[in-house]
């Protein structure tokens, strides 16, 4: 059984939330707070396995919570997020703060929002409960390219899949890259509004220029192109050119966007030109489609397991042998300018 803990402020979440995870026979919630005060002192009580903890809280800001929290005693925490620009921007700073997930509150209480949240929350928490909560591996800065090999990127393409602990991982493996890089394109599950701030935060700490895709854009070096978190992200060729285009279809393998509709894409249309990357996440999404990526001619890299949130979606892809190596996420930034540069 994963114990868990619920903070909210509002009477009506604690009591929705307590009532969504105890119908799940693998959970049991062992109690309930309503500020960050008496949270620190249920843990203390019940040593809950797993917090479920509210971005906006009275007296102690979900934030300073869990700062003090990772700071103090660290352990799974997911993220109850609202779907607002505020919501989203507090819970991108929380999973840069060690948050392991998050789920967004649902917009109204139509039996569809609920059934659908509460097997999101269901979902995160039960994989929260499996994590054992480690430091995470100090990030190693990797030597840039001299700007005379950029003519070698040309007609390159990356592609990137993440899930759970992605938005930090997919950080860490673009930071140190150049801005010289050839386009990348990435899938990260995350809802609509979180994805906007996502393209906005890592363009402010990355080299490369990063975007939301709108569909329809030209692939251009030095860019970053994230997939809408409401539609399918894939490539299409336009003569001697790529560009990005928006697919509104049914979720593939649980999931809109998903990475298994990107990473096919890149093989029917880049591979023998392409480098495919499969990060930390729950599922096997993306698993297929970098195998599919790795038949017809591209290079596959997957997370290992021991720098992995989740090694779900790098785990699948690792045992169906999707990847041509296996690596620690510190590596990636890397083997991946080794990869371009002598090719």
């Amino acid at each position: 059984m994963i114990k868990v803990l619920v903070i909210d402020d509002s009477a009506f979440m604690r009591q929705l939330l307590t009532h969504m995870l105890d119908a799940d026979d693998n959970i049991i919630v062992v109690g309930e707070a309503e500020d960050p005060y008496e949270a620190r002192e249920l843990i203390k009580q019940l040593s809950p396995d797993v917090l479920t903890l509210d971005v906006e809280m009275p007296k102690m800001d979900g934030l300073a919570f869990l700062r003090n929290l990772m700071r103090l005693r660290p352990m799974p925490v997911v993220m109850v997020s609202s779907l607002t620009q505020k919501g989203a921007d507090v819970t991108l700073e929380a999973l840069s703060l060690g948050a392991i997930d998050y789920v967004a509150k649902p917009k109204n209480n139509h039996q569809n929002s609920l059934a659908l949240f509460q097997n999101n929350l269901i979902y995160k928490v039960l994989a929260a409960g499996q994590i054992t909560f480690d430091a995470p591996p100090p990030v190693r800065h990797n030597l840039q390219p001299n700007s005379d090999v950029s003519h070698k990127f040309k007609n390159r393409l990356i592609a990137i899949g993440a899930s759970t602990g992605g938005i930090e991982a997919i950080q860490t493996l673009l930071t140190p890259l150049p801005a010289n890089l050839p386009p990348v394109v990435i899938t990260q599950h995350i809802p609509p509004v979180f994805s906007t701030s996502f393209a906005v935060r890592l363009n402010k700490n990355c080299n490369l220029n990063v975007i939301e895709a709108k569909g329809g854009e030209k692939l251009t070096p030095g860019h970053v192109y994230i997939a809408p978190g409401d539609k399918h992200l894939v490539i299409i060729r336009d003569g001697a050119h790529f560009k990005t285009k928006l697919l509104n279809s049914d979720p593939v393998n649980r999931h809109k966007p998903s990475v298994d509709v990107l990473f096919n894409s890149v093989a029917e249309h880049a591979a023998k030109t392409s480098i495919g990357i499969i990060l930390t996440g729950m599922g096997n999404d993306g698993s297929q489609g970098l195998l599919n990526m790795r038949q017809k001619g591209a290079y596959t890299i997957a997370q290992d397991q021991a720098s992995s949130v989740v090694w779900g979606m790098p785990g699948s892809a690792v045992e169906i042998n999707a990847a041509n190596e296996v690596l620690p996420l510190t590596d990636i930034s890397s083997k991946l300018l080794t990869l371009l540069t002598i090719n």
